[in-house]
């Protein structure tokens, strides 16, 4: 089916933030089932992860489980007899052939969709490219350097700091001695 195992971390900018959505509706949905009776979790479970399968994406119109399986499953509101003209059995390599249109759907959809955000966020975005002798202000992340940043109320950003080599259009060598500590010599 060509499916391919990605894995992403929190931290991670190289990823499309799937994992970072999902995560927070499936806590938005976890918090309106919970409601008071937070004991009975394990009981919830499964109607909350079948919700979430059934729950078409805003983008693709199409819910997990029929991405994934091609139809959608029944529910108790589907006590209804389904129409004659719907087969559930057919060939194993017509049904492949159906699931991946349905995810072909599903990717055009997306990048559509992707694109259109990316026009509307950069809409007033211009670029900036940098040279070496620039003095630029860095973002400090937490996770990159632990020893720079030991409170949340430590300022997010520091320098400036200099740039010594462009590596591409978003990737420079900075030097990150404080400027004050340095000589212009350096480059």
């Amino acid at each position: 089916m060509g499916t391919k195992l990605k894995y992403s971390t929190t931290c991670h900018p190289q990823m499309d933030g799937q994992t970072e959505v999902t995560n927070r509706t499936l806590g938005a949905l976890w918090r309106a089932l919970i409601k008071f009776d937070s004991k009975a979790w394990d009981l919830i479970l499964s109607h909350a992860k079948f919700a979430y399968n059934m729950a078409p994406s805003k983008i693709t119109s199409l819910s997990p489980f029929k991405i994934v399986y091609g139809v959608e499953p029944l529910s108790p509101l589907d006590l209804i007899p389904r129409p004659l003209d719907e087969k559930l059995c057919m060939e194993a390599s017509k049904r492949v052939d159906e699931i991946k249109r349905f995810h072909e759907q599903a990717k055009l959809k997306i990048e559509k969709s992707n694109a259109s955000y990316q026009a509307q966020a950069n809409k007033h975005k211009k670029r900036v490219v940098f040279q070496p002798g620039d003095m630029v202000w860095i973002h400090l992340r937490k996770e990159r350097f632990p020893s720079k940043r030991k409170s949340k109320l430590m300022p997010r950003t520091d320098g400036p700091f200099g740039i010594l080599k462009r590596v591409n259009d978003n990737a420079y060598k900075v030097n990150l001695t404080p400027w004050r500590l340095w000589s212009f010599s350096h480059f």
